[in-house]
């Protein structure tokens, strides 16, 4: 699962007015592709997986100086929008899409070979996100089918997955899924929690689990919504505080409210400042930085940073971004044309 700092958000919160330690050294990274980059998954320091379009599945083991392609063989055609890197050896990629372009894939020998998990049959179906809570239980959301959530779930590290019942998922938002941008529409957290976040609907939600996934309840989010619009992102540091961010694909150039914080584990968001870069923020990701952690954001709009979530964001670069990863102190950030950006702090 996503690493998390031991640092609470409510601290950041409370830090009005207070600066990050120091700016990122920020290096250009060559990934040896071309592809549109959407997704990147650290698992240490040195290991990262990241995926996206043209079947692209790339790893590194010396934190990005080097990468390899690791695609599923004679797949350029999907978009693997989101993976999960155990470590150097399994991961497990989603390939997002309508009816039977969403698939799951899982690998246990480092991407030499790929093994197809699960296969979408609902023709209006549409998947956008997988994360796990450990090596054998992970879930992947996607968008409503005649009016009813899906959520999957596995219990043997991606090999089988089974469709969450309708009577564990709340009644679902007339239009409601997710945004398959960044791969970090959900999260999951300690002790069986886990937070989607939702839009394409008159509200935007977050849906929340508290015993891995068996069953879930919804509460509305106070950012921008709407058919093109809602939360693409979710971050929690434990399991009381979290942030998702989102906003609204119809409006490219301009400014929402697409920032929202929980102090109590989602039960009740509340506003925060907006994101400095125009559009909707696709991805997000908690790194360290010395004594505070770091919230940084990427979007088509640009690539920032926060350890004040009452005012203080900083552009960090104004190209296009659509998921950032993080792990310790380093973060990667991926995007258009196969770019990949490290910060270090």
């Amino acid at each position: 699962m996503r690493r998390r700092m031991p640092i609470a958000l409510v601290a950041i919160a409370g830090l009005r007015g207070a600066l990050i330690g120091q700016e990122p050294v920020a290096t250009e990274l060559a990934s040896g592709t071309t592809a549109l980059l959407q997704a990147v998954s650290p698992v240490d320091a040195g290991v990262v997986w990241v995926s996206g379009h043209e079947g692209a599945v790339l790893r590194t083991l010396d934190g990005g100086e080097t990468w390899e392609r690791r695609a599923v063989q004679s797949l350029d055609s999907l978009q693997f929008r989101d993976v999960h890197g155990f470590d150097a050896d399994r991961a497990v990629i989603l390939s997002a899409g309508p009816g039977n372009q969403s698939r799951i894939y899982r690998t246990v020998d480092g991407g030499d070979t790929w093994t197809l998990s699960w296969l979408n049959e609902e023709p209006e179906g549409f998947y956008d996100c997988i994360d796990f809570w450990d090596d054998e239980r992970g879930v992947a959301y996607g968008d409503a089918v005649d009016g009813e959530l899906r959520i999957l779930g596995t219990r043997d590290g991606g090999t089988t997955w089974a469709r969450v019942p309708s009577e564990g998922l709340p009644a679902a938002v007339a239009g409601e899924g997710g945004f398959a941008a960044s791969g970090t529409c959900v999260e999951t957290g300690p002790g069986g929690s886990a937070w989607i976040g939702t839009g394409a609907g008159e509200r935007a939600r977050v849906l929340a689990t508290a015993n891995f996934g068996d069953t879930w309840s919804a509460v509305d989010l106070p950012i921008v919504s709407g058919e093109a619009a809602g939360a693409f992102t979710v971050v929690f540091n434990d399991a009381r505080f979290g942030v998702v961010l989102g906003g609204d694909l119809s409006t490219p150039e301009g400014f929402t409210d697409n920032v929202a914080i929980t102090g109590d584990g989602g039960a009740t968001w509340s506003l925060a400042t907006r994101t400095p870069m125009p559009g909707a923020v696709y991805g997000a990701a908690l790194a360290s930085s010395g004594p505070t952690p770091v919230l940084v954001a990427a979007g088509p709009g640009g690539l920032a940073m926060t350890a004040d979530l009452t005012g203080q964001w900083r552009l960090l670069d104004p190209g296009s971004f659509w998921a950032v990863g993080a792990v310790g102190a380093r973060a990667w950030a991926v995007g258009p044309q196969g770019r990949v950006l490290r910060l270090e702090w």
